[in-house]
């Protein structure tokens, strides 16, 4: 029995019992509990709907606090909360990471959690500072977002903060932690304004889609010659519409001709309409800004609807979660991309064999959750080997010309990456780097 289960039956002892009917303080205390992140507050024969039914809304907040209390330490290392340590004896530093394990975005934070954990394994074997990271799902919205940084800030009193996965949910956070002057990392926000700009603890080793998109899009015409495009894109979210708003710039500066635009929302799955208008149109080349559940969605529609030209796609695109929902229809997809995969640097292959250890297939947001915390222990390493906020927010600031799986790293004077992006098309099932 857990010290947590233990203090919750001796209270549970000292309690009178509960006149039933208290179905909605029932819910309220569960979602409480939920607040508190962690499931396993309340276990075994004390169930979470058994005490609710027994004591009252305070006695149960009561329980539900003393539950919550030291929770950290018992945290599963997977699913969607849990904590990757360093191992036992080293002096260190406890970095949290909030990432997108449920919701839409959940595709890429399960492939960042696998890059971070590969990255410990690294860090922490060899002679610098260890490094702790605890990791929290912000179920891919910025209310959940905010919690969770809020719990990190004040609670568990990290070092610095990796994440959020989604820049709709880092501009929500992300100011929390500059007030608490906190280093945060993004490893996957790339919209152009509205994350590094928050202030100067912000960072982020995530290309901007206005750093990617444009050379893409010059590649990708030199290879299709198209001259007019038809445009679709999700308005509701801050990274889609970025997105969309380079993908305007780049064509316009490329000459092509835009001869419609259509929109979606997150949660639409039936895309017909917009694309029946943008067929219409015939366009040379069909050009989205989606996360990737609606990618597959929208390039399976397209292509049922006997759309048989050149797709392109945002960064949304660079998951295999798009590769594997969207089947066949994404084959010939093209998409700019931070990572080259096939590079033959010496730290793009330790990271390929790291993954490979994992069984994880890699890709780009991998690679950038594994690159922040190598990033992250150079700069615990060039602010001597100290760990506090204030210490860790100076070393960011010196690294320069870092040999991550990404190439070599540095940061651009507003704290965004600075390293060469690529273009990847999907073929045979798998995306290849375009030469």
């Amino acid at each position: 029995m857990s010290a947590n289960h233990r203090r919750i039956s001796d209270l549970a002892r000292l309690l009178p019992s509960y006149a039933r009917g208290q179905s909605s303080a029932t819910r309220h205390g569960l979602r409480m509990q939920g607040a508190c992140g962690n499931a396993r507050c309340l276990d075994g024969k004390e169930t979470p709907m058994s005490v609710a039914r027994r004591w009252s809304i305070p006695l149960l907040l009561l329980l539900i606090a003393a539950g919550c209390k030291d929770q950290g330490a018992q945290a599963p290392a997977s699913g969607t909360s849990g904590s990757t340590a360093a191992p036992a004896g080293g002096a260190g530093a406890t970095i949290g990471a909030a990432l997108s394990l449920t919701g839409p975005a959940a595709s890429y934070g399960a492939l960042q959690r696998a890059g971070i954990q590969a990255a410990l394994e690294e860090v922490n074997a060899g002679g610098g500072a260890k490094l702790n990271v605890l990791i929290e799902d912000d179920s891919s919205t910025k209310e959940q977002g905010i919690t969770v940084f809020q719990k990190f800030i004040n609670r568990d009193k990290v070092s610095a903060i990796i994440g959020p996965t989604l820049s709709n949910t880092a501009s929500a956070a992300d100011p929390l932690a500059q007030q608490a002057k906190v280093p945060v990392l993004g490893i996957s926000n790339t919209a152009p304004t509205g994350i590094t700009d928050i202030g100067n603890y912000i960072w982020r080793d995530s290309l901007t889609e206005a750093q990617v998109i444009p050379g893409a899009f010059k590649k990708a015409q030199e290879k299709l010659k198209f001259k007019s495009a038809g445009v679709l894109y999700g308005n509701d979210d801050v990274f889609t519409k970025a997105g969309y708003d380079v993908m305007q710039k780049a064509l316009a500066d490329l000459g092509v001709k835009v001869v419609g635009t259509q929109t979606f929302a997150k949660p639409d799955r039936d895309y017909n309409a917009q694309l029946t208008a943008l067929v219409s149109a015939k366009p040379d080349v069909l050009v989205v800004s989606a996360l990737a559940d609606n990618a597959a969605a929208i390039v399976t529609q397209a292509r049922q609807r006997g759309w048989t030209g050149a797709m392109l796609g945002g960064n949304g695109f660079n998951s295999p979660a798009f590769i594997k929902n969207a089947g066949a229809a994404a084959e010939g997809v093209m998409v700019g991309t931070s990572w080259n995969s096939l590079s033959q640097d010496a730290a793009n292959q330790k990271f390929l064999a790291a993954m490979k250890k994992t069984g994880v297939n890699p890709d780009q947001f991998s690679a950038q959750a594994y690159t922040g915390v190598i990033i992250l222990a150079e700069a615990v390493k060039q602010a001597g080997g100290k760990t506090g906020r204030e210490d860790i927010n100076a070393g960011l600031a010196k690294v320069k010309d870092l040999d991550t799986p990404l190439g070599k790293f540095s940061f651009t004077q507003g704290r965004d990456a600075r390293h060469e992006p690529s273009v990847q098309q999907v073929k045979d099932g798998k995306f290849q780097i375009v030469q």
